[in-house]
């Protein structure tokens, strides 16, 4: 099969790889109709995750059909169109007992226990993203075997596209966690931080959910200005308003700042030069930039929703800033599995559309170039799908 690999730092290609087989009696083998670029797969690609190694696939956000199942699998069977969460969970532990998918106990005790170094239990496994996260194999390919599949796979409705539902996978969920932990309601305000793909969805999520002002603050005028658009954001760019906090602060009712944050943006953050350094030279693991406006930002008593990745050490974290002001901090992998059946149903009503913050299609053999276009913000990127067998004249920017 065709399959994106990584070779190194912003080394990645499309290359030939075994085809997939079953592994344990509940596994299945699907069959790739789509695939995306998240984010968060930027961290990967820029070789600041550990446990990466030369030939790992990628790919957290996929979808497609049943071809094999185990002699275990009851919930699907071949043929099943099904969208794949980017967790892996058993559903038989503790922690999903409790619908906390992302801390299941169980399917990240191998590869991930060896590299996590840290006194605590590792995280659930995730596809495609290091050892660090169990070294599962992902989806940016035309076939992977997925675990657990009396748990993960969710069935979609033939009536609904590929790129409507697609984002069940990923980043609409953690969108919609990042929403609800930060409490919004009719009335609210918030200012979300990163208007990548989850923060673009955020604010969908937010306004549905009757957030009255809503801030977003990111360096790309055309993402900025799409969400302004789109979901009736106030926009700041924050290379020309280095501190977006104070400017948020003061157009808020009493200058008091905004009921809550979502920090999409995570531990790349542009930071200061002695962050950068710092970062570097592996004396701190994560830029706090965007987490110290986060904390300046929003009002006493107010909540700060972190769905984006962070790693290691902060630097400059203000915590004595945070207990004064009395804040609520959320944050964490998103449990998936636990928000399918809501979001899909407001996917067919028309009150939630996902796709809408597509801007190319692309063959998989075109994945390296499209992690390129990406992370440089090209061609007004905001969000890449990548279909194993289109062809070249199919594809749409």
């Amino acid at each position: 099969m065709k399959a994106l690999t990584y070779h190194g730092p912003h080394k990645v290609s499309v290359d030939t790889m075994p085809d997939p087989g079953l592994e344990a009696p509940d596994d299945i083998i699907l069959k790739v109709t789509a695939t995306a670029i998240c984010g968060s797969d930027l961290h990967l690609y820029r070789g600041k995750i550990p446990g990466t190694h030369h030939g790992d696939i990628f790919g957290h956000e996929f979808m497609g059909e049943v071809v094999e199942a185990g002699p275990e699998v009851t919930a699907v069977k071949q043929g099943d169109r099904v969208v794949i969460p980017f967790v892996i969970a058993c559903g038989d532990c503790f922690f999903c007992h409790m619908h906390q998918y992302a801390a299941c106990e169980t399917t990240n005790s191998g590869k991930g226990a060896a590299v996590n170094r840290k006194k605590i239990t590792p995280p659930a496994a995730l596809f495609g993203y290091s050892d660090l996260y169990g070294g599962i194999p992902g989806g940016q390919a035309e076939y992977v075997r997925v675990p657990k599949a009396n748990t993960g796979p969710f069935k979609v409705p033939n009536t609904l596209s590929d790129e409507k539902v697609l984002f069940l996978s990923d980043i609409l969920p953690t969108a919609w966690q990042a929403v609800k932990n930060a409490e919004v309601k009719p009335g609210s305000s918030v200012a979300i931080f990163g208007a990548g793909p989850v923060g673009l969805l955020s604010a969908a999520c937010a306004r549905l959910e009757g957030a009255e002002q809503i801030f977003m603050i990111d360096h790309n005028d055309y993402r900025l200005a799409f969400a302004q658009q789109r979901y009736g954001v106030i926009p700041i760019n924050f290379d020309e308003n280095d501190d977006a906090a104070a400017w948020i602060i003061e157009h808020t009712a009493g200058n008091r700042g905004v009921d809550a944050v979502i920090d999409a943006v995570g531990f790349e953050a542009k930071g200061s030069l002695t962050e950068t350094i710092m970062s570097n030279l592996k004396i701190e693991g994560s830029s706090g930039k965007a987490l110290r406006q986060c904390i300046a930002a929003v009002r006493r008593g107010g909540i700060v929703s972190v769905p984006g990745v962070y790693a290691g050490f902060i630097h400059g974290f203000m915590f004595g800033d945070a207990f004064d002001k009395g804040l609520t901090f959320k944050m964490g992998q998103t449990h998936v599995h636990a928000y399918l059946p809501d979001l899909l149903a407001l996917i067919e009503q028309g009150h939630l559309k996902p796709e809408e913050i597509v801007t190319h299609h692309l063959p998989l053999e075109e994945a390296a170039r499209g992690y390129e276009i990406f992370e440089k913000r090209q061609e007004d990127c905001r969000k890449i799908i990548l279909v194993p067998g289109m062809t070249a004249d199919r594809a749409t920017v």
